[in-house]
């Protein structure tokens, strides 16, 4: 039986690079850009890469990238994307990031916009997915990753910020029942696929803390692990993690 993430991206490239969230690549990108010091020799691993919309910018730019994903539409897409451009430094891959795949090969991972991570039915999948992004990593790489803030919900209703921001077509959510004592969110989502085919799953989100991801970062020996809030298209070092932010922006070092 598929999972509702193997669902949704079966045929939902197009409409997703539509969706709200998927429209601050520039700046995010900018943003991993100043963290690497526009050292082009920089090798990335693009965790959960989707249509390719950071790795693709950021081989236009001039980084060599691996991007890696569970979706076989989503993968197409982002490689008829890439085929617009030449001379890209970009491979993309179907892998499940759940699974080891490299070892101390990259100088930097990112992982955004819950690309896998926190969309897992166990928290031990989520943790295999860090797992393996530490291990891909050289012994001075950098790992850069958003995630749900588990603070959020703790003070808002995340039907209400979701619902806020639904547009024409893109994903509404329903029947939102968030678990204090597992920090999952379950919720129905109504999408539309790229055939106009309308479907409706059962979600199941998980949101953590920072003292978690710090906690779990710091077993998985990253040294320094800072956490802001992650504003779409504005990350920033300056954003202070509160409970206003439904993501967090996660930087670790090794």
């Amino acid at each position: 039986m598929k999972q509702w993430y193997e669902e949704l991206f079966e045929n939902y490239a197009v409409q997703y690079d539509k969706e709200v969230f998927t429209q601050g690549t520039l700046g995010e990108c900018d943003f991993i850009e100043q963290e690497v010091d526009k050292n082009k020799a920089v090798k990335i691993l693009d965790i959960g890469c989707g249509t390719g919309r950071h790795a693709i910018e950021l081989a236009k730019r001039g980084y060599e990238v691996a991007g890696i994903d569970l979706s076989e539409s989503q993968l197409d897409k982002a490689k008829e994307k890439a085929s617009n451009f030449s001379n890209l430094k970009v491979v993309f891959e179907q892998k499940d990031a759940r699974e080891p795949h490299f070892a101390n090969e990259f100088d930097l991972a990112i992982m955004l916009c819950e690309g896998g991570f926190s969309l897992m039915e166990t928290d031990e999948m989520n943790f295999a997915i860090l797992k393996n992004a530490a291990a891909a990593l050289k012994p001075n790489g950098k790992f850069i990753f958003t995630t749900l803030n588990g603070l959020f919900p703790l003070f808002h209703s995340v039907k209400d910020f979701l619902s806020s921001q639904v547009k024409d077509d893109s994903a509404t959510f329903v029947d939102h029942s968030f678990d204090l004592m597992t920090f999952r969110d379950k919720n129905t989502v109504f999408i539309k696929d790229d055939s106009g085919n309308e479907k409706e799953l059962k979600c199941n989100e998980r949101y953590y803390v920072p003292s978690e991801i710090t906690w779990l970062l710091k077993s998985l020996n990253f040294k320094k692990i800072d956490i802001f809030g992650a504003k779409l298209g504005a990350f920033s070092r300056n954003d202070k993690l509160s409970t206003e932010d439904y993501e967090m922006l996660v930087i670790a070092s090794k």
